[in-house]
């Protein structure tokens, strides 16, 4: 049985080009091999971005819906995040 499912696809040039630059410069034997590497990236994210909402924006959610007094007002969640971002750029 066949693992494998063909497709014919049709990218941008500009996506195309970057393809070709991938096969020509060693870097990946074919093009499908390019493009399974992306897909494997994609899926990579979409996993990181299922974990985070599943772990952190749920439970966050939960517990502001069982608690709405922990909501923040717009201009306290912009206080906050400016001086984090002072904090953060005075590091550097």
């Amino acid at each position: 049985m066949r693992t494998t499912l063909q497709f014919s696809i049709t990218l941008p040039n500009e996506m195309a080009e970057i393809v070709k630059n991938k096969v020509a410069s060693g870097e990946y034997a074919s093009e499908s091999e390019v493009l399974r590497d992306g897909m494997r990236a994609l899926m990579a994210r979409d996993k990181a971005i299922d974990s985070w909402l599943f772990q952190t924006v749920v439970p966050a959610y939960d517990a502001l819906k069982e608690d709405p007094s922990r909501a923040l007002l717009l201009d306290q969640v912009r206080k906050r995040l400016a001086a984090e971002h002072e904090k953060a750029t005075l590091k550097e």
